[in-house]
């Protein structure tokens, strides 16, 4: 999967296109992320000991991965990312059109 946690993404698709966040956790079995301030829900809790009064939760819900581009921190735009290794082994992401390491 070439979205991390921690990267801003730019959503393409879907009630959100267009909207920006971090990447707050990753879910690889079910192909879905989970950002920061994209695609809330609203939970109606139940009323209990720690929360007498009941009340209605915004959350955030996982969106598809294929609906997410990362957004490059050098030229600011969404892009592609490509991999490649270094000399010293280690792999790298890049940005496909500026060619800046992530």
């Amino acid at each position: 999967m070439k979205i991390r946690k921690n990267d801003n993404v730019k959503v393409l698709a879907g009630k959100d296109k267009g909207k920006t966040g971090k990447v707050l956790k990753i879910i690889p079995a079910k192909n879905k992320a989970i950002v920061e301030g994209v695609n809330f829900i609203k939970k109606h809790a139940r009323k209990s000991q720690e929360n007498p009064q009941g009340s209605i939760v915004q959350k955030e819900r996982p969106v598809s991965v294929s609906s997410l581009a990362v957004i490059c921190t050098r030229c600011n735009k969404s892009t592609r990312i490509g991999h490649s290794k270094l000399t010293d082994g280690n792999k790298v992401r890049f940005c496909k059109i500026c060619k800046e390491t992530i």
